[in-house]
Parts: C-alpha cells; structure tokens; sequence
C-alpha cells in the first residue's frame, strides 16, 4: 500500500492538486520531492491502514503547479475528515519532534523510543507527546445562548467560552471557573457534548451544554471584546464548521428549530 507524505511548511500542508481539481495528501513509495527536512521524519498509521511519514521543510514543494500548500485548517474543507483529522496528528508529532531534542532533566539528547515516545541517551528519562486539555461551553438561558468574541479570534466571529485546564481541577471545575473569570456568571447542570482533537499545535478540546444560574453579564475585558446572549432568529456570525465551537451551535439550533 503507497505511503502518504504529509510536508509541513510554515502553517500549512502541502495537499497535491488533482485533475478534477480536487485536493489530496501525496502518497507514493517515496516522498513527491528530494528536499531535505528541517525536522525527523515521523511515521504513523492511517485509518485505511497505510503507513504515513510527516516532517517539515523550510519551503514548499516546487512541482509546477501540481502541489499547492493549504492552511492546515483550511485542509478540513479540501480532504476527508480522516485524513484531515491525520494531518492534524502528524502536524502535532511534528511540532513535538522539533521542541522535544534536547532532556528537561540533564540537557542531553533524547532519541526516538517508540513511535509516539523518545527517551533520553544519558539519564534514560521517557517523554511522550504534550496534550493540553481545554474545555468549551455553550451557555443556555431560555431561548436564548451566551455567545463572544474573544480578542485572540481570527475574524469578527461569536464563539464560545472556553480556555484550558489547570493543574489540579477536574474538566467541570474548569468549565464553572473559565465561565465566572470570563462573564461574571453562575452555570448549572453541566451536560458532556463531545471532544475534538484541535493540533494547533497540541490541544484537545472537550465541549459542554450549561444553564444559566445567576449572576450579570461581565465580561473580562483582557480575554472578551464582545458578548452578549443571543436568539435563533438574530444569530451574529458563526465559528467555521471545523470547529467543536459550531458543532455545539448547530446542534442547539437543530433542536430550537425543531420545537
């Protein structure tokens, strides 16, 4: 079965361009092009059970028009979601591979172990990819759904409240707290939705439904630029598709529209 090879550039994929003028992730016996990497080349399995390779180059492929090099979001909307979520993977083995050479512990080099882990050549120290957990919640106060605009967001698109996990406290325990720091507000009956692996470069995002239980509309001005609750009928401008965040939503708009 042919390999796929996933090049990373800069921010991007490189995706080969078909055809038909479709999009698909290179695959052959060997790599689309003798470039030297700037970092390892990792391998993997794909779903369909093939062997994939990824690494990063310092710039992108020159095939004549034949490869173009996709945002790696932007490779959601032009390959399946398999190897889309692939991508994502082998981008953040990637972005691990390149901050993981040298031993947290006594400085010296660390080397391949397994596949997903690399073990130091002096003290014997393991180190596995970094995964960092975050949680993302859409707030429900009767008909209406507590959405904002974070100043980190690329574009004028209303999300979701969320940020990361922090040592000690349970994924609930930081839903409540990243909704009090970032509104003022107090949620109940907390319902699990779902996970996303989200590698950029190396997060899992875990989506919750809440309750309004109190409290007045504050928002945290170093974190919020805007937010405000809203209805089905005067929606603002909604995350992209790829997103857990729209995935909520949508899910929350098929029920109101429902009843």
């Amino acid at each position: 079965m042919k390999r796929y090879h996933f090049i990373f550039c800069r921010n991007g994929v490189m995706l080969e361009r078909l055809a038909d003028g479709t999009y698909a992730v290179p695959r052959g016996e060997e790599p689309p092009a003798d470039l030297p990497p700037v970092s390892n080349v990792i391998s993997v399995t794909a779903p369909d059970g093939a062997e994939a390779a990824a690494w990063r180059v310092q710039d992108p492929l020159d095939g004549g028009g034949r490869y173009e090099l996709c945002d790696l979001r932007q490779s959601y909307y032009r390959l399946p979601y398999t190897l889309y979520k692939l991508a994502g993977k082998c981008r953040e083995l990637v972005y691990w591979d390149e901050n993981s050479r040298f031993c947290g512990a006594c400085g010296a080099g660390m080397k391949m172990h397994t596949s997903i882990s690399k073990i130091c050549s002096k003290c014997g120290k393991e180190v596995w990819p970094q995964l960092s957990p975050a949680v993302i919640v859409l707030v429900h106060r009767g008909k209406d759904v507590l959405l904002v605009h974070a100043k980190n967001f690329r574009g004028s698109f209303f999300g979701l409240v969320a940020g990361f996990v922090e040592t000690g406290e349970t994924l609930e325990e930081a839903v409540h707290r990243e909704v009090k720091e970032e509104t003022g507000l107090e949620i109940k009956n907390l319902r699990y939705f779902g996970s996303q692996p989200w590698p950029y470069p190396c997060g899992l995002m875990i989506g919750f439904n809440a309750d309004y239980a109190g409290g007045t509309l504050r928002l945290q001005k170093s974190e919020l630029s805007a937010g405000a609750w809203f209805g089905i009928d005067d929606m603002p401008q909604m995350p992209e598709k790829l997103s857990i965040a729209r995935r909520l939503i949508d899910a929350w708009l098929d029920e109101a529209s429902a009843k």
